[in-house]
Parts: structure tokens; sequence; C-alpha cells
């Protein structure tokens, strides 16, 4: 079984250009401070998909990503679903569609999201609090977690620091706290590792059946040693392969993790088992992704 990325931002040309290269924010810290330039390329879904085939991934979990400018009081990035959900029509099996949140759409917001779940066939939601300016649990955020709990989707959250300017206290792992108490039977994923409160987001994944773990956004050569300890110990099953592609490319993740000399079991459930549990996913066949069915 191939591994799942829980957290792949959209790949196509103009994904690129919409979230990374024309979004300043991004672009300068990623691109520029981080020294990712060289990653910013787009790729068509056959393309994207071929190399996935190469590398023995099999699912991607790609957002409609809903992220505001907090200084400048406007939308850095807002995706469209039917964009997102074109890319999932091309390769059902393997790119799944998560629903971004816009907390200041309100109902219509909740509404939307159950459509990209009814007709479009997304898989979770998606949140990136940070530049709302609202912690993940404020009252705002509530209706959404709802309509996520009915619908039976887990929510994959940012949480940690923002990298770009935007509050990093509204992304803080104990925060997922009061979510779970309340919606004990909707499942929530913490990305990016919660770094810099890695242990905060342990803490929660470890209390709470419902809080997991996304190893995303960071290199795995830089993931906490305490990170790496609780997935190859007691965390087996609570933290999920993710990468934040294009910032951290799948190859370079993949072969990192050869390195971390993790127990086979463990290695499984983090690139593959866990996500496929967590997100009800079956297993895609074997050579599914050749290319598009022929007409």
């Amino acid at each position: 079984m191939g591994a799942i990325d829980v957290w792949c931002n959209p790949f196509t040309p103009e994904g690129i250009k919409h979230l990374f290269l024309d979004n300043e924010e991004v672009f300068f810290m990623m691109g520029v401070q981080w020294g990712r330039k060289a990653n910013m390329k787009g790729f068509t879904a056959d393309e994207f998909v071929a190399n996935m085939d190469r590398l023995g991934v099999e699912k991607v979990c790609v957002p409609a990503l809903k992220q505001a400018f907090y200084r400048k009081n406007k939308m850095g990035a807002d995706f469209d679903y039917a964009d997102i959900a074109k890319l999932v029509k091309q390769y059902p099996d393997r790119i799944v569609g998560l629903a971004g949140i816009n907390p200041f759409e309100r109902m219509e917001g909740v509404r939307k999201l159950e459509h990209a779940v009814k007709e479009y066939g997304f898989k979770g939601a998606h949140v990136h609090p940070f530049g709302f300016g609202l912690p993940i649990n404020a009252a705002e955020w509530f209706p959404f977690y709802a309509k996520c709990a009915e619908l039976d989707i887990p929510v994959v959250f940012q949480v940690g620091h923002s990298a770009e300017f935007m509050p990093s206290a509204c992304g803080k792992p104990i925060l997922l706290d009061d979510i779970a108490l309340y919606f004990p039977e909707l499942k929530l994923i913490g990305g990016h590792c919660g770094w810099p409160w890695v242990e905060e987001l342990i803490a929660m994944a470890w209390k709470h059946p419902n809080v997991y773990i996304a190893a995303s956004g960071h290199a795995p050569k830089y993931w906490d040693k305490k990170l790496v300890h609780f997935l190859n110990s007691r965390g087996k099953g609570k933290v999920l392969w993710g990468t934040d592609y294009p910032l951290i490319l799948h190859e370079e993740s993949l072969s990192q993790i050869e390195l971390l000399n993790l127990k086979p079991e463990h290695k499984q459930s983090l690139l593959h088992d866990a996500a496929a549990a967590v997100f009800k996913f079956e297993s895609a066949p074997k050579k599914k992704s050749a290319g598009k069915e022929k007409k």
C-alpha cells in the first residue's frame, strides 16, 4: 500500500501561482526566507500522479485553501471548491479534496462545505485560522465543526505558529482541547507538527481518541525528537504523514523518513494506515493511476 499525504497544496500551475507566487507573504517566507523557490513549479494532474506512481504515493489530500491576510484584512488565498473538484474528478482514487473554511461566510459557508462533500466528494475540511484572527476554538468556527461532525468527515488544522505575518496564538494546539471535548465524534487533525508547541499537540493526541497529528510542514529531518519517539512508540495510529507540498517535496520527505529508523509497523501506520483509518479510505488498485481512462 502506498503512502498517503494528508496535506498537499494545489499543485497545478494555476494553484502554485495563486498560493505561492502571487501570495506575497507566503512567497517571502517560503520562497525567499526558506529558499524553496525552486520547488514552486506547477504540474498537470497527469504529470503529478505519474510522479506519485514513481514514488509510491497512493493518495494526496488537496485543500481548497481559505487563507486571509491578517494585516491587510483581505483574502490571500481563496480556492474555489469547484476548481479542486476538477482535480478530484480526474483521479478520484488518488486526489482527495478538503474544503477550506472561511468562518466569516457563516451559514452560507456551511452550506458550501456540505455541497463540496455531497456533490464533489470531498473527504474532509481544512482550517487555516491565523489570518482571520480567530482562535480555532472561537464560536465562529463551531457551525462548521458541527456540520463536519454530522457529515462524519475529519477537520485538518494548521496548528503551531504561522509562518506568515499573522498571530500564531490562534493555532495553539491546546485549543483543540475545547473542540475535542465538545465534539467527541469529530476527528481533529493538528497539522504542521504543532511546532513550536509540539509537546502540547502530543498531549492532545494522547488525551483525546479523536485528536491526531499531521507531521506536515516540516521536513522529517527536522521533526522534534519527542514527536519521533511518540510516533514510534505509544503514538502508533495517531500520527499521519503530510508534506505541505511544494514546501516539502514527496521524494525528499520519504527519503528522510527512511533515515529515522522507525519500527516497520509504526512507519506503515505513519505513511498509510493511520490516514486510511481516519479518512476511511479504501486502497486504490495498484495501477489505477497510470493515466485517465481512454474512451
